[in-house]
């Protein structure tokens, strides 16, 4: 028998990751984006059989909320996140699911979560009986994973990527999160090897699979639509994100979009990248070079009024992009861009010119750092307005 084990729950940070999770913290942070979420008009031909792939955090949870309170679709979440065991909490996401199955079961709106490697065989064999099972076939397909490995299906391979740039050595100012310290990392360039490991993980394989098992299977509606996200970001993260391993890995995601839209033609389904916004995540938080872009981002957007998180992003992709009778506004790539914003010229021109300022003698003043910090714990439940952090709470959430 599992002993139910209850205790003041603190944020333990260690780098880019907070090894703890606070259970009352993360449903209440789901309820945030839920109470946003129906707070926008409702979402016109909103898909209702929806599938996210990589829903338990991030830009998956916040497209898994849109669907559910804003276009009243019944979910089917995968994700992998660690569960409570031995007094230990479990990861934000198994809470944060937690959480968003209860909030739709109590307004009647189906909710399902398979917690699993998402990457395996396995688990689109047991994802594609549920829907035969439960939903018959769906009309949306999220793809929102984001992982250092990959174990490949057919090969037993296990696949690690790296953040490294291509072809020479990179140095740029970064922020040390741990001690709010601007200083230099120099990144060695990666190898060949180096980009092929990380585009197996990242890039466009495991979506067009997903898309395929899902095809032969004939649990795909007429009309269906899939997206996947990627981000592009300003020249001074390029070496390290755009032109780097993980750049090269979205590249081949984005060009797998025009594949799986072949997948998809006889179901006049169509397939779509869409270019997000810089936030503060979990993925986002290991990158060098990104959290100090970042809160210098923050402070710019949120002067200017035109800063959105996560679910401000994903509402305005399903309300001004994909439904609502709009036909996506698409780049010369072929992609969507809710990342417009954030590109402005205005915007950049302002972030960059703090770029150069930049120290650590004046980053809380001329950036948003404290925003950043704040909007990272949130990511595992802490700082949330009206939870008492103080009171023992069970790990089991």
């Amino acid at each position: 028998m599992n002993t139910i084990t209850s205790s003041v729950i603190k944020p333990r940070i260690r780098g880019f990751i907070c090894i703890t999770a606070h259970p009352t913290g993360c449903a209440a942070h789901v309820q945030e984006q839920i109470d946003y979420t129906k707070s926008q008009p409702k979402i016109e031909g909103a898909p209702k059989k929806v599938l996210v792939i990589g829903a338990s955090t991030g830009y998956g949870l916040a497209s898994r909320i849109t669907a559910a309170f804003g276009g009243g679709a019944a979910t089917l979440g995968v994700y992998f996140e660690k569960t409570p065991e031995g007094g230990k909490t479990a990861t934000a996401g198994y809470y944060n699911s937690k959480a968003f199955e209860a909030k739709a079961k109590d307004e009647g709106l189906y909710a399902k979560s398979i917690n699993g490697d998402a990457y395996s065989d396995a688990i689109k064999e047991e994802v594609i009986e549920i829907i035969k099972k439960d939903l018959g076939q769906v009309d949306l397909i999220v793809y929102s994973l984001a992982s250092p490995k990959r174990v490949h299906p057919k090969t037993g391979t296990v696949h690690s990527s790296v953040l490294k740039p291509i072809g020479a050595t990179f140095t740029a100012k970064t922020l040390d999160t741990d001690k709010d310290i601007v200083k230099d990392v120099t990144i060695e360039p990666a190898t060949p090897e180096d980009v092929k490991e990380t585009t197996a993980v990242m890039g466009g394989e495991d979506w067009l699979m997903w898309i395929e098992a899902l095809k032969k299977a004939d649990v795909l509606a007429p009309g269906v639509v899939t997206v996947a996200y990627s981000y592009i970001g300003p020249s001074v993260t390029w070496p390290i994100y755009r032109d780097g391993t993980i750049g090269k890995a979205k590249k081949d995601l984005e060009e797998t979009a025009e594949v799986i839209a072949n997948v998809l033609a006889h179901k006049n389904g169509r397939a779509f990248v869409s270019i997000n916004k810089a936030l503060v995540t979990q993925a986002s938080s290991a990158i060098p070079v990104v959290p100090l872009y970042i809160s210098l981002l923050y402070k710019v957007m949120k002067k200017q009024g035109t800063h959105e998180g996560c679910i401000e992003q994903i509402n305005r992709l399903f309300a001004k992009q994909l439904y609502n009778s709009n036909k996506p506004v698409l780049d010369t790539e072929g992609r969507i861009r809710i990342d417009d914003y954030e590109m402005e010229a205005a915007v950049q021109n302002e972030v960059l010119n703090l770029w150069t300022q930049v120290t650590t003698e004046n980053l809380h003043d001329i950036s948003d750092v404290a925003g950043y910090h704040s909007e990272f714990l949130k990511l595992f439940g802490f700082g949330i307005d009206g939870i008492d952090y103080e009171a023992p709470v069970s790990v089991d959430g």
